[in-house]
């Protein structure tokens, strides 16, 4: 079985080694039909800390590595411009 995947974008970079992701999930109402975004955070390993805010990133699921990190970045599909 292939590990999940998803993707998000980074809203945290200030620990090291570790990025946290928020990823959205449209999904419909189930009495009313109108489409709710739902916002979940997760928290990933950067093993390079290469990551900077407001980055596009694919995370996947792996072994847990801490509490609560059991995902890491597999690519950065865009970047953030840096001033």
């Amino acid at each position: 079985m292939p590990a999940r995947e998803k993707i998000g974008v980074v809203v945290s970079n200030k620990m090291q080694k570790t990025v946290v992701v928020a990823v959205e999930n449209r999904v419909a109402h189930p009495k009313y039909g109108k489409i709710v975004v739902k916002t979940k955070k997760f928290k990933a390993h950067d093993e390079e800390n290469c990551c900077q805010e407001g980055d596009l990133v694919r995370i996947t699921e792996t072994r847990p590595l801490s509490r609560t990190k059991r995902w890491r970045v597999a690519e950065i599909i865009r970047e953030v411009k840096k001033l």
